[in-house]
């Protein structure tokens, strides 16, 4: 049996983070090994505690989530982490994924949404709340002069697929890779391959990163629209 998801917990609602705590307890591959009441003291703990996982509040005191996530993947190595919110705000949603999120969440989720997203992530998949993930999608299709979500390495002219193109539009909505597996009617195997072979080409570590460049460029087909295999 493999270990469980070593877990730290960065809110400054006391209550808040207790309910968090005890809901992880209960699962077996996942145990929560501290937690920290802002995003400074969250820093800090990532530091000390070496956890797989952190997930972090936007609006602290003291830093708030955006800077410390921003911190926390500059600083410790290889440490994934989820925004667990109540904002919604785009320039949180954007601000957060630039400075390093890999997934973005709102309070507002079932239990087993909240287990099934942080199972996600460790499989590198990058989980956004339906609603967030539809204010992005019209965020970036806008075209607004706010910061982007892009890397500025990226090349269009690097020969991501339609396919791939297909798969990145289906992340950017909030689909799992098994969501677009089903939709598409292809092994959930096959999309994780598309989505490396796509972030590999636009130099990018970010699922909704390359999203986001697919739809701000303009290029491929609609994710409704059929496409080759």
């Amino acid at each position: 049996m493999s270990e469980p998801t070593r877990i730290l917990l960065v809110d400054d609602q006391p209550l808040f983070r207790g309910a968090i705590a005890a809901l992880l307890a209960g699962q077996p591959d996942m145990e929560v090994v501290g937690e920290a009441e802002n995003g400074l003291l969250g820093v800090e703990a990532a530091h000390a505690l070496r956890p797989d996982l952190v997930i972090l509040d936007v609006e602290m005191p003291v830093m708030n989530g955006v800077e410390a996530v921003r911190l926390i993947r500059e600083q410790v190595m290889d440490v994934k982490v989820i925004m667990l919110t109540v904002s919604d705000v785009e320039d949180h949603v954007l601000d957060a994924l630039r400075n390093g999120a890999h997934g973005y969440l709102l309070k507002d989720l079932r239990p087993e949404q909240l287990y099934d997203m942080i199972r996600s992530v460790m499989r590198n998949e990058t989980p956004i709340s339906p609603g967030v993930a539809g204010r992005l999608l019209r965020e970036i299709r806008q075209g607004s002069s706010k910061p982007r979500v892009t890397s500025p390495a990226a090349q269009p002219e690097q020969s991501v697929t339609r396919r791939e193109l297909e798969i990145l539009r289906l992340v950017a909505e909030g689909l799992s890779n098994k969501e677009i597996a089903k939709r598409l009617v292809i092994t959930e195997g096959t999309v994780k391959n598309h989505v490396h072979n796509a972030l590999e080409k636009l130099h990018m570590d970010n699922r909704i990163q390359a999203a986001a460049y697919v739809i701000r460029q303009g290029l491929g087909a609609p994710s409704g629209e059929p496409t080759g295999r």
